[in-house]
This record gives C-alpha cells, structure tokens and sequence, in this order.
C-alpha cells in the first residue's frame, strides 16, 4: 500500500546561487518534494512525473530512489523543459527570483500514464496545479484527482500559481483550478493565491460550496491558517523564518499528510480539529527545519527531526 500516491506534470527546480543565504530546492517540483518528504518520514510514497534525459533528470531520478519513492513511469524524455530560479532568502524572509528556461519539448504526462491500480492502492492522493499546466494535452493531473475521489482516498491539492507555467494568464490557470475543487479534501494555498481563490473571506464559503474538508493557507514568516467547518486556527511562524521559502513548503506539506496518516487518517470523515491542529505544528516545524538546514538533499527534515522540536 502507498501512504501517497503524487503526480507532477513539469520538473521545476531552484539551484544553489553564489551568496550565503541562497538556498537549493531538493527535488524538484512541489509533487516530489512532497512525496520525498513523506518518505522521510517513514512512509510510503510513489511518484508519477516525466524526468529528461539530462543532468538534472537523472538527479531527481537518483534522489526519489534515495528517498524510497517508488516511481511510477520508467524512462527518460530526450528533450525537456526545465525551469530554474535562482533563490536568495534574506534575513526577514523576502525573497528575489531569476527565471531561467532550458528550451526543449513539453514533457506532459498523459491521461494513459495514470494507473487506475496506483490510485487504488494509496491512501493520500496528492497533486500541484503547477501539474495541471496550459497545456489542453496534461489531463493526467485531473484523471487522477478525480479517480481518488471516485475511489474514496484523501485527495491533496496545492495551489501554487507560476508564471511560467501560465504566461501571466491568472484566469486561465483559476478556471482549471476550480475545475478540479470538486474531487478536493484537502486545500493548500499560499498568501500569494488568496485573491485568485476569491479572497482571504470566501474560503470559509469555498469549503461549504465544493465540500472540502479543510484548507490550509501558508503564511510566511507568520506561519499557517487552517479553516475547518465553522474554526479558523493558526500556527505562528517559528523565529520568523519564511515557511513558503524555497521548498519549505513543500515541506510544510509533506510534514503536514505525514502526520495525518501517521495518525491514521484514511478518509476525509477521519479528519477532526485535534488531528489538524497536531498536523499543522507538524508542518510547521517541517518547514522551518527545512529553512534552516540551508540547502541541498538533507533539508528535508526527518520523522525524528521533526519530532525532537515539537
């Protein structure tokens, strides 16, 4: 059985810059953050993405299979596309991004690519809208969210908008979000997102509208807010580090699933306020480990790493 089954259509990474304070983005593309994340906290996690034949392809390849991340789809593309951003995270956690962009073919998964069988067998069904793209070809996000909500699993999202990804068409990449809302349990949206969603005011009305069961909005140096039912409740930031920096949060969210599973969540029904708010410390200490540990494979933190801070 797999804890977490997540899928991502596009490698996205950060690479180490030249000043101290740079930071690196582990594997590449929120869904394998994640699902590396959740496997460093002794979990099972599968991972369904086209990787390119390149440098930085095959190092996503070898980090999955150093964090026991099953792979779900074999193989390498010859050409891909690669988004890099070179990250520098100043002391008060703001944030400056370069954009370069490796030319090469999409490397879109297909609906064919998603495996009826790989969603049956996991608990967590977990995706980006990063991995939904403009591309009218990429439905295997959306076939995948929706066979876990056909088949009962916990259905993760996280809206994390992209420029590169979009072309600065915020309504375009809004209206695929709010198609899949429906196949949704669990919302993830960071502060920058809010106002694409409707607003900071409407999320309480989202849940009720879309039958969510809760949505996690990341806050920064502040931290998190959850809205659950009728509650809002938040996390504060720890040492106003920048939970959102740099994979962060990603980790953050790979934390935050690891501790709902490993409380034995399996259904959206299982999810109750102490089981959140346990999950939401969880996750945030997560995200700052990450920050601190200051770059490369090991920021991710461990189940025991996590552990010892709470």
């Amino acid at each position: 059985m797999l804890d977490l089954f997540s899928i991502g259509e596009m490698v996205i990474d950060f690479i180490p810059g030249t000043e101290e304070a740079s930071y690196i983005r582990n594997a590449g593309g929120a869904p394998a953050n994640v699902a590396c994340a959740v496997a460093r906290n002794g979990l099972k996690a599968g991972m369904l993405c086209s990787l390119g034949d390149d440098d930085f392809g095959h190092f996503l390849a070898d980090t999955l299979d150093a964090y026991n991340v099953k792979r779900l789809k074999d193989g390498f593309c010859e050409e891909a596309i690669t988004t890099m951003a070179f990250v520098t995270l100043a002391a008060d956690g703001d944030r400056s991004f370069t954009f370069a962009r490796k030319p090469g073919a999409d490397m879109f998964l297909s609906e064919e690519d998603v495996k009826e069988d790989d969603v049956k067998e996991a608990v967590i069904v977990h995706a980006g809208s990063c991995s939904l793209s403009a591309s009218p070809e990429a439905e295997a996000t959306v076939k995948a969210l929706r066979l876990g909500a056909e088949y009962g699993k916990l259905v993760s999202f996280d809206v994390n908008y992209r420029n590169v990804m979009w072309k600065d068409d915020v309504a375009a990449c809004t209206a695929k979000v709010f198609e899949i809302l429906p196949y949704i349990d669990i919302l993830k949206i960071s502060e920058e997102e809010v106002d694409m969603m409707g607003g900071e005011a409407g999320l309480p009305e989202l849940l009720k509208k879309y039958n969510i069961r809760l949505i996690v909005e990341t806050l920064g140096a502040k931290g998190a807010r959850c809205f659950f039912e009728d509650k809002v409740f938040e996390v504060p930031g720890r040492k106003a580090v920048c939970v959102d920096a740099t994979g962060a949060g990603d980790a953050f969210w790979g934390g935050f699933l690891s501790s709902l599973r490993i409380q034995g969540a399996e259904k959206a029904a299982d999810l109750t306020e102490e089981m959140i708010r346990t999950a939401m410390n969880y996750g945030n200490v997560s995200g700052w480990i990450c920050v601190q540990t200051k770059g490369g494979i090991p920021s991710l933190p461990t189940r025991a790493q996590i552990e010892a801070e709470l």
